[in-house]
Protein backbone atom coordinates (compact mmCIF):
# COMPACT_ATOMS: atom_id res chain seq x y z
CA UNK A 1 0.00 0.00 0.00
CA UNK A 2 1.37 3.40 -0.92
CA UNK A 3 0.65 7.07 -1.51
CA UNK A 4 1.90 8.44 -4.82
CA UNK A 5 2.41 12.21 -5.21
CA UNK A 6 3.74 14.14 -8.18
CA UNK A 7 3.17 17.89 -8.06
CA UNK A 8 4.73 21.33 -8.33
CA UNK A 9 3.25 24.14 -6.27
CA UNK A 10 4.58 27.69 -6.55
CA UNK A 11 4.14 29.25 -3.10
CA UNK A 12 6.07 32.48 -3.65
CA UNK A 13 8.43 34.10 -6.10
CA UNK A 14 11.37 32.25 -4.57
CA UNK A 15 9.82 29.05 -3.18
CA UNK A 16 8.32 26.04 -4.93
CA UNK A 17 7.14 22.72 -3.54
CA UNK A 18 8.36 20.07 -5.97
CA UNK A 19 7.44 16.48 -5.06
CA UNK A 20 7.70 13.30 -7.10
CA UNK A 21 7.66 10.43 -4.65
CA UNK A 22 5.87 7.31 -3.45
CA UNK A 23 5.33 7.00 0.31
CA UNK A 24 4.78 3.84 2.36
CA UNK A 25 1.40 3.60 4.10
CA UNK A 26 2.10 1.88 7.39
CA UNK A 27 2.19 3.22 10.94
CA UNK A 28 3.19 6.84 11.51
CA UNK A 29 4.98 8.74 8.72
CA UNK A 30 6.64 11.95 9.94
CA UNK A 31 7.36 14.92 7.68
CA UNK A 32 10.48 16.48 9.16
CA UNK A 33 12.43 19.61 8.29
CA UNK A 34 13.02 23.20 9.23
CA UNK A 35 10.18 25.72 9.30
CA UNK A 36 9.30 26.84 5.79
CA UNK A 37 10.57 23.71 4.03
CA UNK A 38 7.08 22.82 2.72
CA UNK A 39 5.79 20.26 5.25
CA UNK A 40 2.36 21.84 5.81
CA UNK A 41 1.98 22.63 2.10
CA UNK A 42 2.56 18.96 1.30
CA UNK A 43 -0.01 17.97 3.90
CA UNK A 44 -2.56 20.38 2.37
CA UNK A 45 -1.82 18.94 -1.07
CA UNK A 46 -2.53 15.42 0.18
CA UNK A 47 -5.75 16.60 1.83
CA UNK A 48 -7.02 18.29 -1.32
CA UNK A 49 -6.91 21.74 0.26
CA UNK A 50 -4.50 22.84 -2.48
CA UNK A 51 -5.49 22.18 -6.09
CA UNK A 52 -2.52 22.07 -8.45
CA UNK A 53 -2.70 21.71 -12.20
CA UNK A 54 -1.17 18.59 -13.72
CA UNK A 55 -0.64 17.01 -10.31
CA UNK A 56 -0.96 13.29 -9.66
CA UNK A 57 -2.10 11.94 -6.29
CA UNK A 58 -2.97 8.26 -5.85
CA UNK A 59 -3.91 6.67 -2.52
CA UNK A 60 -3.75 2.89 -2.59
CA UNK A 61 -5.90 1.99 -5.61
CA UNK A 62 -7.80 5.30 -5.57
CA UNK A 63 -7.09 8.22 -7.90
CA UNK A 64 -7.47 11.46 -5.94
CA UNK A 65 -6.13 13.69 -8.69
CA UNK A 66 -4.92 13.01 -12.24
CA UNK A 67 -5.46 14.39 -15.74
CA UNK A 68 -8.32 16.76 -14.88
CA UNK A 69 -9.90 14.50 -12.27
CA UNK A 70 -9.98 15.98 -8.75
CA UNK A 71 -11.52 14.41 -5.64
CA UNK A 72 -12.35 16.96 -2.88
CA UNK A 73 -11.44 16.51 0.78
CA UNK A 74 -14.75 15.01 1.92
CA UNK A 75 -14.55 12.35 -0.81
CA UNK A 76 -11.04 11.35 0.26
CA UNK A 77 -12.21 10.44 3.79
CA UNK A 78 -9.26 12.03 5.53
CA UNK A 79 -9.18 12.97 9.21
CA UNK A 80 -7.45 16.30 9.92
CA UNK A 81 -6.01 17.57 13.21
CA UNK A 82 -4.16 20.90 13.38
CA UNK A 83 -2.04 22.74 15.98
CA UNK A 84 -5.07 24.57 17.31
CA UNK A 85 -8.24 22.59 17.78
CA UNK A 86 -11.11 23.25 15.38
CA UNK A 87 -13.88 21.97 17.63
CA UNK A 88 -17.36 23.49 17.51
CA UNK A 89 -17.55 25.57 20.73
CA UNK A 90 -21.36 25.60 20.92
CA UNK A 91 -21.51 21.79 21.05
CA UNK A 92 -20.59 19.41 23.88
CA UNK A 93 -17.76 16.92 23.57
CA UNK A 94 -20.29 14.20 22.75
CA UNK A 95 -21.92 16.26 20.00
CA UNK A 96 -18.54 17.20 18.56
CA UNK A 97 -17.74 13.50 18.25
CA UNK A 98 -21.12 12.74 16.71
CA UNK A 99 -20.83 15.59 14.19
CA UNK A 100 -18.70 13.61 11.75
CA UNK A 101 -20.10 10.22 12.74
CA UNK A 102 -23.64 11.15 11.71
CA UNK A 103 -22.36 12.37 8.34
CA UNK A 104 -20.55 9.12 7.60
CA UNK A 105 -22.58 6.50 5.69
CA UNK A 106 -23.36 3.57 8.00
CA UNK A 107 -21.65 1.08 5.67
CA UNK A 108 -18.37 2.99 6.04
CA UNK A 109 -18.44 3.29 9.82
CA UNK A 110 -15.62 1.29 11.37
CA UNK A 111 -15.35 3.30 14.58
CA UNK A 112 -18.03 4.18 17.06
CA UNK A 113 -18.29 6.91 19.72
CA UNK A 114 -18.10 4.70 22.82
CA UNK A 115 -15.03 2.79 21.59
CA UNK A 116 -13.16 5.92 20.52
CA UNK A 117 -14.02 7.81 23.73
CA UNK A 118 -12.75 4.89 25.82
CA UNK A 119 -9.56 4.54 23.78
CA UNK A 120 -8.78 8.29 24.06
CA UNK A 121 -9.70 8.42 27.74
CA UNK A 122 -12.41 11.07 27.31
CA UNK A 123 -15.40 9.09 28.62
CA UNK A 124 -15.79 11.42 31.60
CA UNK A 125 -15.70 14.52 29.38
CA UNK A 126 -18.59 13.72 27.04
CA UNK A 127 -21.06 16.16 28.62
CA UNK A 128 -18.61 19.03 29.06
CA UNK A 129 -18.44 22.17 26.96
CA UNK A 130 -15.29 22.72 24.90
CA UNK A 131 -14.30 25.77 26.98
CA UNK A 132 -14.21 23.52 30.07
CA UNK A 133 -11.37 21.41 28.66
CA UNK A 134 -7.61 21.75 28.98
CA UNK A 135 -5.44 22.05 25.87
CA UNK A 136 -4.47 18.38 25.99
CA UNK A 137 -8.10 17.31 26.44
CA UNK A 138 -9.17 19.43 23.47
CA UNK A 139 -6.57 17.78 21.25
CA UNK A 140 -7.76 14.33 22.31
CA UNK A 141 -11.33 15.34 21.46
CA UNK A 142 -10.06 16.70 18.12
CA UNK A 143 -8.48 13.31 17.43
CA UNK A 144 -11.73 11.63 18.39
CA UNK A 145 -13.77 13.78 16.03
CA UNK A 146 -11.31 13.07 13.20
CA UNK A 147 -11.64 9.34 13.89
CA UNK A 148 -15.44 9.48 13.91
CA UNK A 149 -15.54 9.73 10.12
CA UNK A 150 -13.73 6.36 10.02
CA UNK A 151 -10.92 7.87 7.95
CA UNK A 152 -8.66 5.86 5.72
CA UNK A 153 -5.84 8.35 6.40
CA UNK A 154 -5.13 10.70 9.31
CA UNK A 155 -3.20 13.95 8.75
CA UNK A 156 -1.73 15.76 11.76
CA UNK A 157 -0.19 19.24 11.42
CA UNK A 158 1.99 19.67 14.52
CA UNK A 159 -0.84 18.59 16.84
CA UNK A 160 1.32 19.00 19.96
CA UNK A 161 2.93 22.35 19.17
CA UNK A 162 0.58 24.32 21.44
CA UNK A 163 0.73 21.85 24.36
CA UNK A 164 2.92 21.86 27.45
CA UNK A 165 5.33 18.96 28.05
CA UNK A 166 2.99 17.01 30.32
CA UNK A 167 0.10 17.31 27.85
CA UNK A 168 2.41 16.09 25.07
CA UNK A 169 3.42 13.06 27.12
CA UNK A 170 -0.25 12.32 27.79
CA UNK A 171 -1.20 12.58 24.11
CA UNK A 172 1.63 10.53 22.54
CA UNK A 173 0.41 7.08 23.64
CA UNK A 174 -2.98 7.76 22.04
CA UNK A 175 -1.37 8.62 18.70
CA UNK A 176 0.61 5.38 18.79
CA UNK A 177 -2.50 3.35 19.60
CA UNK A 178 -4.50 4.88 16.75
CA UNK A 179 -1.98 3.67 14.16
CA UNK A 180 -1.52 0.26 15.79
CA UNK A 181 -5.05 -0.67 16.90
CA UNK A 182 -7.12 0.94 14.13
CA UNK A 183 -4.55 0.32 11.36
CA UNK A 184 -4.98 3.88 10.11
CA UNK A 185 -1.82 5.31 8.51
CA UNK A 186 -0.88 8.67 10.00
CA UNK A 187 1.11 11.41 8.26
CA UNK A 188 2.37 13.86 10.86
CA UNK A 189 4.12 17.20 10.41
CA UNK A 190 6.73 17.88 13.07
CA UNK A 191 9.97 19.79 13.56
CA UNK A 192 10.59 18.12 16.93
CA UNK A 193 13.12 15.25 16.83
CA UNK A 194 11.90 13.96 20.20
CA UNK A 195 8.30 13.64 18.93
CA UNK A 196 9.49 11.79 15.85
CA UNK A 197 11.73 9.46 17.85
CA UNK A 198 8.80 8.50 20.08
CA UNK A 199 6.07 8.19 17.45
CA UNK A 200 7.29 7.71 13.89
CA UNK A 201 7.83 4.51 11.94
CA UNK A 202 9.01 6.35 8.83
CA UNK A 203 10.68 9.74 8.41
CA UNK A 204 10.33 11.96 5.32
CA UNK A 205 13.22 14.43 5.36
CA UNK A 206 12.31 17.69 3.60
CA UNK A 207 14.40 20.70 2.62
CA UNK A 208 13.62 23.76 0.50
CA UNK A 209 10.40 22.31 -0.91
CA UNK A 210 11.87 18.94 -1.84
CA UNK A 211 12.07 15.49 -0.33
CA UNK A 212 15.65 14.45 0.39
CA UNK A 213 14.95 10.95 1.73
CA UNK A 214 12.26 8.60 3.06
CA UNK A 215 13.67 6.19 5.64
CA UNK A 216 12.49 3.84 8.39
CA UNK A 217 13.04 5.54 11.74
CA UNK A 218 15.60 3.01 12.95
CA UNK A 219 17.58 3.38 9.74
CA UNK A 220 17.51 7.16 10.08
CA UNK A 221 18.70 6.99 13.68
CA UNK A 222 21.53 4.61 12.75
CA UNK A 223 23.29 7.36 10.80
CA UNK A 224 25.74 9.42 12.87
CA UNK A 225 24.96 12.60 10.91
CA UNK A 226 21.16 12.26 11.02
CA UNK A 227 19.28 15.62 11.05
CA UNK A 228 17.26 14.19 13.94
CA UNK A 229 20.30 14.62 16.18
CA UNK A 230 20.56 18.41 15.84
CA UNK A 231 18.74 19.23 19.07
CA UNK A 232 19.90 16.80 21.73
CA UNK A 233 22.48 14.55 20.14
CA UNK A 234 22.30 10.95 19.00
CA UNK A 235 19.39 8.80 20.16
CA UNK A 236 18.07 5.32 19.50
CA UNK A 237 14.90 3.27 19.85
CA UNK A 238 14.46 -0.06 21.62
CA UNK A 239 11.24 -2.00 21.09
CA UNK A 240 9.92 -4.76 23.28
CA UNK A 241 7.25 -6.08 25.61
CA UNK A 242 6.59 -4.70 29.09
CA UNK A 243 5.90 -7.09 31.93
CA UNK A 244 3.83 -6.44 35.06
CA UNK A 245 5.03 -4.07 37.79
CA UNK A 246 7.09 -5.74 40.52
CA UNK A 247 7.23 -4.90 44.23
CA UNK A 248 9.90 -2.23 43.60
CA UNK A 249 7.66 -0.31 41.19
CA UNK A 250 9.52 -1.38 38.02
CA UNK A 251 8.42 -3.28 34.93
CA UNK A 252 10.67 -5.67 32.97
CA UNK A 253 11.22 -4.65 29.35
CA UNK A 254 12.41 -6.93 26.57
CA UNK A 255 13.49 -10.60 26.52
CA UNK A 256 15.69 -12.12 29.28
CA UNK A 257 18.82 -11.87 27.13
CA UNK A 258 18.32 -8.10 26.74
CA UNK A 259 16.37 -7.21 29.88
CA UNK A 260 15.85 -3.63 31.06
CA UNK A 261 13.94 -2.34 34.08
CA UNK A 262 11.60 0.60 33.52
CA UNK A 263 9.87 2.74 36.13
CA UNK A 264 6.14 2.04 36.14
CA UNK A 265 5.56 5.77 36.80
CA UNK A 266 6.61 6.48 33.21
CA UNK A 267 4.36 3.69 31.89
CA UNK A 268 1.22 4.01 33.99
CA UNK A 269 -0.97 2.36 31.34
CA UNK A 270 -1.06 -1.41 31.14
CA UNK A 271 0.12 -1.76 27.56
CA UNK A 272 2.25 -4.85 27.02
CA UNK A 273 4.46 -3.49 24.27
CA UNK A 274 6.20 -0.19 23.78
CA UNK A 275 9.24 1.58 22.46
CA UNK A 276 11.86 3.33 24.53
CA UNK A 277 13.70 6.41 23.33
CA UNK A 278 17.19 6.64 24.81
CA UNK A 279 19.73 9.41 24.36
CA UNK A 280 23.18 8.08 23.47
CA UNK A 281 24.75 10.47 25.97
CA UNK A 282 22.88 8.59 28.76
CA UNK A 283 24.64 5.31 27.95
CA UNK A 284 28.03 4.30 29.37
CA UNK A 285 30.17 1.32 28.40
CA UNK A 286 32.10 -1.11 30.56
CA UNK A 287 34.41 -4.00 29.70
CA UNK A 288 33.02 -6.02 32.63
CA UNK A 289 29.57 -6.16 34.20
CA UNK A 290 29.65 -3.91 37.30
CA UNK A 291 28.32 -5.44 40.50
CA UNK A 292 28.57 -2.48 42.88
CA UNK A 293 26.74 0.39 41.20
CA UNK A 294 23.35 2.08 41.52
CA UNK A 295 22.77 1.72 37.76
CA UNK A 296 20.42 -1.25 37.43
CA UNK A 297 20.38 -1.71 33.65
CA UNK A 298 23.43 -3.58 32.32
CA UNK A 299 22.99 -4.86 28.78
CA UNK A 300 25.53 -7.19 27.13
CA UNK A 301 26.19 -5.73 23.66
CA UNK A 302 28.61 -6.13 20.77
CA UNK A 303 30.42 -3.13 19.30
CA UNK A 304 29.45 -2.69 15.64
CA UNK A 305 31.23 0.53 14.68
CA UNK A 306 32.67 3.71 16.15
CA UNK A 307 31.82 7.10 14.60
CA UNK A 308 33.33 10.48 15.40
CA UNK A 309 30.68 12.73 16.95
CA UNK A 310 32.06 16.13 17.96
CA UNK A 311 35.55 17.18 19.01
CA UNK A 312 36.90 14.60 21.49
CA UNK A 313 33.67 12.58 21.46
CA UNK A 314 32.48 9.48 19.61
CA UNK A 315 29.26 7.53 19.10
CA UNK A 316 29.74 3.79 19.57
CA UNK A 317 27.10 1.76 17.71
CA UNK A 318 26.41 -1.58 19.39
CA UNK A 319 24.09 -4.52 18.81
CA UNK A 320 22.03 -6.00 21.67
CA UNK A 321 21.50 -9.74 22.15
CA UNK A 322 18.02 -9.39 20.61
CA UNK A 323 19.59 -7.72 17.55
CA UNK A 324 18.61 -4.09 18.18
CA UNK A 325 20.82 -1.05 17.64
CA UNK A 326 22.13 0.72 20.75
CA UNK A 327 24.20 3.91 20.71
CA UNK A 328 26.58 5.21 23.37
CA UNK A 329 28.14 8.68 23.15
CA UNK A 330 31.41 8.69 25.07
CA UNK A 331 34.71 10.58 24.96
CA UNK A 332 37.41 9.70 22.46
CA UNK A 333 39.67 9.23 25.48
CA UNK A 334 37.34 6.52 26.81
CA UNK A 335 37.36 4.78 23.42
CA UNK A 336 41.17 4.73 23.56
CA UNK A 337 41.40 3.64 27.21
CA UNK A 338 38.92 0.77 26.73
CA UNK A 339 40.56 -0.11 23.40
CA UNK A 340 37.13 -0.45 21.81
CA UNK A 341 36.88 -2.00 18.37
CA UNK A 342 34.19 -3.65 16.20
CA UNK A 343 33.28 -7.16 17.32
CA UNK A 344 34.15 -6.54 20.97
CA UNK A 345 31.75 -7.65 23.73
CA UNK A 346 31.02 -4.97 26.35
CA UNK A 347 28.25 -3.93 28.73
CA UNK A 348 26.00 -0.92 28.18
CA UNK A 349 24.96 0.85 31.40
CA UNK A 350 21.71 2.85 31.32
CA UNK A 351 20.04 4.69 34.19
CA UNK A 352 16.35 3.90 34.60
CA UNK A 353 15.54 7.62 34.51
CA UNK A 354 16.95 7.82 30.99
CA UNK A 355 14.39 5.37 29.58
CA UNK A 356 11.75 7.58 28.00
CA UNK A 357 8.36 6.08 27.07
Amino acid sequence: MSLRIRAKLRLSSNFELNVNHTFPLSGVIALFGRSGCGKTSLLRLIAGLERVKEAEIRFRDQVWQYDGHFQPLHRRRIGLVFQEHSLLPHLSVRDNLLYGYRRTPSKLRRMHPNNVAAMLGIDALLDRRIDQLSGGQRQRVSLGRALMISPQLLLLDEPMAALDEQAKRDLMPFLSRIAAEFEIPIIMVSHSPSEIERLADWVVFMRDGRIEAVEPLKEALAKPDSPLFNDSGAAFILEGALGPTNSDGFRPFGPPEARLWVSSLDHSDESSSTRLTIQARDVSLSLIEPTQTSIQNHLPVTVERIDASTVHRAVVACRTNDDQLLLAEITSRAVHQLQLEPGQSVFALIKSGALLP
